[in-house]
């Protein structure tokens, strides 16, 4: 056997080349438990892997029933004074946790109130545009169409007009 501390040993006798360091039962380096770890996760690299995030500390109910009233008050003796002390700082964070927690979701329903406040103004001046918008569309549509109608006439009369009069040669503003 080998004295010493266990860590891993390379084969050295070469009789199976293709299998790896074997770790020594025992102690092993924080460099081994990674690598296991490492070599766990990469075994099969399909597999999903969970990363777990920190967890947000939620506070225990306060006790129904509390064994030792008496804490810091006259007749406690000073074998129950940590209790009352640990069952007092239990109870300060969680009322000062409450008030965190009371703190923040006024915190986020404000921000929601204004957030949705203001995606209504944003809608109501994209509307607003939006029909601007529109309007103009329309009244060039509309504009284009007599426009067609006004040069169609216009052509129309004139082809008459060149016909009867060759001589007189004129041009007329606004196509009539």
């Amino acid at each position: 056997t080998i004295e010493g501390p266990t860590h891993w040993i390379p084969d050295k006798m070469g009789d199976n080349e293709e299998e790896e360091d074997v770790p020594l039962k025992g102690k092993q380096t924080l460099a081994a438990k990674q690598k296991k770890q490492l070599e766990k996760l990469m075994a099969h690299p399909e597999k999903l892997v969970t990363i777990e995030g920190s967890k947000q500390w939620n506070p225990s109910e306060p006790p129904e029933f509390v064994r030792f009233y008496m804490g810091s008050s006259a007749g406690a003796g000073s074998e129950v004074f940590h209790v009352y002390r640990h069952l007092r700082r239990k109870e300060m964070l969680r009322q000062d946790w409450i008030q965190e927690h009371a703190k923040d979701e006024e915190l986020q329903k404000e921000f929601e109130e204004r957030r949705n406040a203001n995606l209504a103004v944003a809608e109501s001046k994209t509307a607003k545009k939006r029909a601007k918008r529109q309007r103009k569309k329309q009244k060039q549509h509309k504009q284009a169409k007599t426009d067609d109608e006004g040069h169609e006439a216009h052509k129309s009369e004139t082809s008459s007009d060149s016909d009867d009069n060759s001589k007189e040669g004129h041009f007329v503003i606004g196509g009539k």
